[in-house]
């Protein structure tokens, strides 16, 4: 496996298997990480750490889109509320204890309906088949 192009590149497209495994390994290394920063130092330095991980979790979820032939802007959509929600986080704006504020269950709840159909979508749907614009079929044997 490629990880530095699975990381790092917005280019090409990657079959579900592969998607999985890159997702899974950037999920627990990110859960790990923010883990260890909330252990740290609170709430604020873990959503400081879940937006460094953004970018490797964009670049494995746009290969697979591109294997699914979806319009970009709808992964987009997902990780820039993911990151208004850090965001908010980081400015103290997420809850007042145990109740979070207006503004961030209007961006939480639309997110987490997107999540379930991004998994859907890109974790259990078959790519299209042969090559498309974004390249060859990666399930496509030599």
């Amino acid at each position: 496996m490629d990880w530095p192009y699975l990381l790092n590149s917005f280019h090409g497209r990657i079959g579900r298997q592969t998607f999985w495994i890159a997702m899974l390994a950037v999920i627990v290394a990110n859960f790990l990480a923010c883990y260890a920063a909330e252990y740290i130092g609170g709430d604020r330095p873990s959503a400081i750490v879940d937006l460094a991980f953004t970018y490797p979790e964009f670049a494995v979820a746009v290969k697979r889109v591109h294997d699914r032939n979806l319009p970009i802007w709808l992964l987009g959509v997902f990780f820039a509320a993911n990151a208004v929600l850090d965001l908010l986080t980081v400015l103290g704006w997420d809850s007042g204890g145990d109740n979070p504020t207006v503004l961030w269950t209007v961006v939480a709840i639309p997110f987490l309906v997107l999540l379930l159909a991004l998994i859907v979508e890109l974790g259990f749907r078959k790519g299209t088949p042969g090559p498309n614009q974004y390249g060859p079929d990666p399930l496509a044997t030599s």
